[in-house]
């Protein structure tokens, strides 16, 4: 398979090498001029980003959707999600690189910060947050015994920090909580191999039946849509982000008959593959 065919998966901002640090932390404007401004759309599979404008601002691509991170605001990516960037040069900021080890290690869990965690976020960032942000700029540069657990804790104070600021989540039953983080990391794990909802259900000790009243309660449709929607967004990334024949995405995605693939495609979607595609790449 050729890379064409691949969405590019990198370690850093715009790189592939080796991940430096415990964490990285480094300026916009030394990293996205070497690309000429532009960091073409990819993923992490690995690792969290937290990236702030100073000055100028970004055309952002999330999955095929496209926004404006703007002066003052910050921009909360996690591992797996679809990303790229055209700066205005010349634009300033920071971008912090966190491997999922150091994010995952935030404790005490809780259902809002998981949540939060898992999940793109764009607002304005709040004094205490640009405080906790130069700090890691400030320490990530300096030496010293005990460096690597001064960034983790920095870097975990400023997550804390954002989440508490931009997210308005009720706190469901922890029981329901843990099943649905086990439900979504087999969803990661098993995505490409037909997976139906009584294999997710045996997965997890339980009877599909159950598992279906779970998820619905949490996210209020049935297990069936949620596993079919999950299939169908990463989907639309190989679609957007890649050169993949039809057929090939759906094969990919566990689907052996690829006019099955379109008609449920379309169903979820509300248009072909085909016309997804299309309609993408003229606003990429």
């Amino acid at each position: 398979m050729s890379e064409i065919s691949q969405i590019p998966a990198f370690n850093l901002f715009g790189e592939t090498s080796a991940f430096p640090d415990v964490i990285h932390c480094e300026r916009i404007f030394d990293r996205a001029r070497l690309h000429g401004w532009k960091i073409s759309p990819h993923r992490h599979h690995q690792m969290a980003q937290v990236f702030h404008i100073e000055t100028g601002f970004a055309q952002v691509t999330l999955d095929g959707s496209e926004s404006t991170l703007k002066n003052g605001e910050f921009l909360y990516v996690p591992p797996k999600i679809v990303h790229g960037f055209t700066f205005d040069k010349g634009t300033e900021g920071l971008v912090l690189s966190l491997p999922s080890p150091v994010v995952q290690r935030l404790g005490p869990q809780s259902q809002p910060l998981t949540a939060w965690l898992n999940s793109t976020h764009h607002t304005p960032l709040s004094d205490t947050a640009r405080g906790l942000l130069s700090q890691i700029a400030l320490f990530h540069d300096k030496s010293g015994i005990f460096r690597a657990q001064r960034l983790v804790a920095f870097s975990h104070a400023l997550l804390v920090t954002l989440a508490e600021d931009s997210a308005q989540i009720d706190t469901p039953d922890q029981d329901q909580t843990r099943q649905m983080q086990q439900l979504d990391a087999l969803i990661a794990d098993h995505m490409t191999e037909g997976w139906s909802a009584t294999d997710y259900a045996r997965a997890l000790h339980m009877t599909a039946g159950h598992l279906n009243r779970i998820v619905r309660r949490d996210s209020g449709v049935t297990l069936t849509e949620y596993l079919e929607t999950a299939v169908m967004t990463e989907a639309c990334r190989h679609l957007a982000f890649t050169r993949l024949p039809v057929a090939e995405v759906g094969y990919r995605l566990g689907y052996t008959d690829p006019p099955y693939f379109s008609r449920r495609f379309r169903a979820r979607m509300g248009e072909t593959p085909t016309a997804y595609r299309a309609r993408v790449a003229g606003d990429l």
